[in-house]
């Protein structure tokens, strides 16, 4: 099976609308969504959730009362204010919590544990695609870059189980952890970029990234005709990097009114930019197949 992720250094740049249409387009296929702290696939592909797990991602302390002797040592102890004094007993803020142990190696009485903090769920479902495994991480919780290895490990261990050509992964925006998780030993990378100054410069930083760790990179650009000066300075970095573009989308209201409807853009309408991404996943195939990549 050979997994292909597409990322886009910034958010809004269509990646989802273009993964969503390249899931119709490959079907059936296993899909990764590895956004886990804004995902949206589901909303283009309504998955029909077969399994939910609970993902812990830190540990938190725990004080239990009927052991302390309220000597206030961890407390005193605590660099992050964690630990508050109400009512004569001893509470642990959970945001606040770092989990790093130190007030339970130093209570005397052994009345602090660390345990697993609920930091989110993840999901495995159906989809009329193929499988799907994707998450919501908690609000302020930590470990996304776990999470996303997970999300992706079962997806590739379900995509093979079915003897499925193609895993797609929709990676998360930037270039940080949860990035660095989906990108991770993938066959290749689709970096979906737009014609803006941001677009430009995001686009820069995650092929610096995907370069770092060897991973066959192609780039397809967005939106193209909105801003065709941009375009043109996409394209003459690319010649001058060697980062090869391999398609352009035009913008299209009908993305909208997909999106709306919640149904893949080349299953909306059949014209314009429909073609567009045909097009782009024909060539994606023939890259990733290629003796070149």
């Amino acid at each position: 099976m050979k997994t292909i992720t597409i990322v886009s250094g910034k958010g809004g740049t269509g990646k989802t609308s273009i993964i969503s249409s390249f899931a119709a387009l490959a079907s059936p296929t296993a899909l990764a969504d590895c956004d886990v702290d804004a995902a949206d696939l589901h909303l283009m592909l309504h998955p029909d959730i077969k399994k939910i797990n609970p993902f812990s991602g830190a540990k938190v302390a725990e004080i239990d009362m009927e052991k302390c002797s309220s000597c206030d040592l961890c407390h005193d102890l605590c660099r992050f204010e964690a630990i508050d004094i109400v009512n004569m007993s001893y509470k642990v803020d959970h945001i606040a919590c770092e989990g790093c142990g130190v007030c339970a190696w130093f209570c005397p009485e052994q009345a602090i544990e660390l345990v697993d903090e609920p930091s989110g769920e993840w999901y495995i479902s159906e989809t009329a695609y193929g499988p799907m495994v994707h998450a919501k991480l908690g609000i302020a919780a930590e470990n996304s870059g776990r999470l996303v290895t997970i999300v992706r490990n079962f997806a590739k261990g379900i995509g093979e189980t079915r003897d499925i050509e193609y895993m797609l992964v929709d990676g998360s925006p930037g270039i940080g952890c949860p990035v660095i998780a989906s990108i991770t030993g993938v066959d290749f990378a689709l970096i979906v970029t737009e014609p803006t100054l941001s677009g430009q410069h995001d686009m820069e930083r995650i092929a610096e990234l995907t370069a770092h760790f060897d991973i066959p990179t192609r780039i397809c650009i967005n939106k193209w005709d909105i801003n065709k000066e941009v375009t043109k300075n996409i394209e003459e970095w690319g010649e001058r990097t060697g980062n090869k573009i391999i398609g352009k989308v035009r913008f299209d209201n009908i993305v909208t009114e997909a999106m709306v409807q919640g149904i893949p853009v080349v299953e909306y309408s059949k014209n314009g930019i429909s073609g567009d991404i045909e097009s782009l996943w024909s060539r994606l195939k023939k890259e990733l197949n290629s003796s070149i990549v």
